[in-house]
């Protein structure tokens, strides 16, 4: 096994001369050590399958899900791809809501530990998948912006951000991403595995308790600008067929980047969930969870008036065409 530093970044590594369908116990604690390190691996043409990805998944945890299809083309039964989603249905609408700068599953009562994307189809051009380094973004801010946010925290919601980014106000099911809960989480987080401190910041986070409306979001729009402001925090992944990528949901921002959506963009996606006694803030049953239902219903109250300029419009999408998705 190689485990080669990405040239001229601050994080990630690629790995290579292995196969992660068939890794031994020895091999597996290498490459949980690099994770750790350096934040995410890059493992090209490994061609997982279906099962193969699930079965490296769960060496880091419990799943949220496993082998999903996180891509703009129908799967069907027999595995096969058939119809491009349209960019008006609810799948392509949280697909285009991911360009933004996030972490995954804030928006749950257990946020994500971890996630992999392997690729299947990838666009002529565009469609990379890019990533960025919480903790050297932290690291990086003087001691006046450390000590103001240390005690700060703010709710994340998916529902907030897609109309905050597109636009777009998906049906509230409590069966869904698009659920009605906000969960409240620090602006800083201690690494619960390393010890290091990193900011904890993306598209779902809003509405921080104590500070006005527009104060809230000029600093949380400013902290996840300074994270991305220089280029040795941030790298782009150009997809080719068979590639999977590893990162650490605790310590680094990621996005798509746009593509033709008419061409097919297909990966497939597992994600870990945290572990409860570090990643969890509350559920809905308990008695803090009303903060968060109140502050994001008088949010996405204001922001219907706000965000007629976005993609969509400020609308839902049409019946019919609602195909769900997963949301980082």
């Amino acid at each position: 096994m190689h485990i080669t530093p990405v040239n001229g970044k601050v994080f990630g590594a690629i790995v290579t001369e292995l196969a992660l369908d068939s890794l031994t116990d020895e091999a597996f604690d290498r490459i949980r050590e690099a994770f750790l390190e350096y934040g995410f691996l890059l493992f090209p043409r490994q061609f997982l399958t279906d099962e193969s990805s699930a079965a490296f998944g769960a060496r880091f945890g419990e799943l949220e899900f496993a082998a999903s299809p996180m891509s703009n083309q129908e799967r069907r039964p027999d595995g096969d791809y058939g119809r491009i989603y349209g960019l008006n249905t609810q799948r392509m609408r949280t697909n285009v809501g991911n360009e933004a700068w996030h972490t995954d599953s804030t928006y749950k009562p257990v946020s994500s530990k971890c996630a992999m994307l392997s690729a299947v189809k990838v666009p002529a051009t565009g469609g990379e998948t890019e990533l960025a380094d919480m903790r050297a973004g932290y690291a990086a801010l003087d001691a006046a912006t450390k000590d103001r946010i240390g005690a700060l925290s703010a709710y994340h919601s998916t529902q907030y951000s897609q109309a905050n980014d597109v636009g777009d106000f998906p049906p509230q099911d409590e069966n869904s991403i698009y659920h009605g809960e906000a969960y409240l989480r620090p602006l800083v987080k201690v690494h619960p595995e390393t010890g290091v401190k990193n900011l904890f910041v993306g598209r779902h986070a809003f509405g921080i308790p104590g500070l006005p409306r527009e104060e809230s979001r000029k600093l949380l729009r400013g902290l996840v600008d300074f994270v991305v402001s220089d280029a040795a925090r941030v790298y782009s992944h150009k997809w080719r067929p068979g590639d999977t990528l590893l990162w650490d949901n605790r310590a680094l921002l990621h996005r798509a980047k746009p593509y033709d959506y008419g061409d097919a963009r297909v990966l497939i996606g597992t994600r870990v969930a945290g572990d409860p006694a570090t990643e969890l803030a509350y559920y809905p049953t308990d008695p803090a969870a009303r903060a968060g239902r109140d502050a994001l219903k008088a949010e996405l109250t204001l922001l219907r008036r706000e965000v007629n300029d976005r993609r969509y419009g400020g609308t839902t999408a049409a019946v019919g065409e609602r195909a769900s998705g997963y949301a980082g």
